[in-house]
């Protein structure tokens, strides 16, 4: 009975010198943490959905208290007022930022891209693609089993049934960048809305050779580059077999959606020409 006291004592006094110590050691290392990164977090829409970069949006109000500015720092799903308030607890300017929106860079719809093979797996385009180039002949395009779906975390993209391909909600996309992270063959990208949400960009990724591109899809980039030579801003180029629009020189004239002989090339938001209206009227 004397040990089992003795044993009780001796490690009852050992918890307590070892408690003791343990709050020695956390208040001398202990973090303190400003408390600006909690007030910048309460702003931002607590998505945690990585668009700004980072891992959170508690890292990303950590990146804003430590950085000197918040240049190269955006909340792309607060937008500008969340920016703002920001910069106002830091005191700093706030950064500009151009409102952007996922596009997708495929328009092979089954009836454009004729169906070569049967897939009877996960419904998962990360699955589909590492087992080949999924159930057309085109290795480039929208594999449309919806990881891009699962991974937008507004309900801003779905699939459409028919064609099979990714549909994105202009009026539910805040541009985080989501979806482009999920996309295995990287047809998701995000490009500036564009004034009053006009924009003009290559719906192809296919970087094979015209003859061969336009057999594995009607609606291909053929890299002929018409759109190039009659674009007077120098915004698109053509690079192994793929033209890209720089949205940056690109003055939305829209001679290259004319001149492309596939309809590679897709605008969006733009009015219709009074021309256009007086033929669809005629018909």
């Amino acid at each position: 009975m004397t040990g089992i006291v003795y044993a009780l004592i001796v490690l009852g006094g050992t918890g307590v010198v070892a408690a003791l110590l343990l709050g020695v050691i956390s208040r001398k290392f202990a973090m303190h943490e400003d408390p600006r990164i909690g007030e910048i977090e309460s702003l931002l829409p607590g998505a945690n959905c990585g668009g700004c970069g980072r891992s959170g949006c508690h890292d990303f109000a950590a990146a804003c208290v430590g950085a000197g500015s918040l240049d190269g720092l955006e909340c792309p799903v607060g937008g500008k007022n969340t920016m703002k308030a920001v910069a106002g607890i830091l005191g700093v300017e706030a950064g500009g930022s151009v409102p952007k929106i996922a596009v997708l860079k495929c328009a092979g719809s089954c009836s454009l891209r004729p169906r070569s093979a049967v897939y009877y797996g996960p419904a998962s385009c990360a699955v589909l693609a590492s087992v080949g180039c999924g159930e057309s002949l085109c290795a480039y395009g929208c594999l449309g089993c919806g990881d891009c779906v699962q991974a937008c975390s507004f309900g801003a993209i779905s699939i459409d049934p028919d064609t099979r391909l990714a549909v994105v909600d202009e009026t539910k996309c805040l541009g985080c960048g989501a979806c482009v992270q999920s996309c295995p063959r990287g047809v998701i990208e995000l490009r500036p809305k564009g004034p009053r949400g006009m924009r003009v960009w290559v719906a192809c990724s296919n970087r094979d050779k015209g003859a061969a591109a336009m057999k594995e899809c009607a609606a291909a980039c053929i890299g002929c580059g018409k759109c190039e030579r009659v674009c007077t801003h120098e915004a698109i180029k053509v690079t192994d077999n793929l033209a890209y629009v720089d949205a940056g020189k690109c003055k939305l004239c829209r001679k290259c959606v004319d001149a492309c002989p596939t309809d590679a090339l897709h605008k969006a938001n733009f009015p219709e020409s009074r021309i256009n209206s007086k033929e669809a009227a005629q018909k």
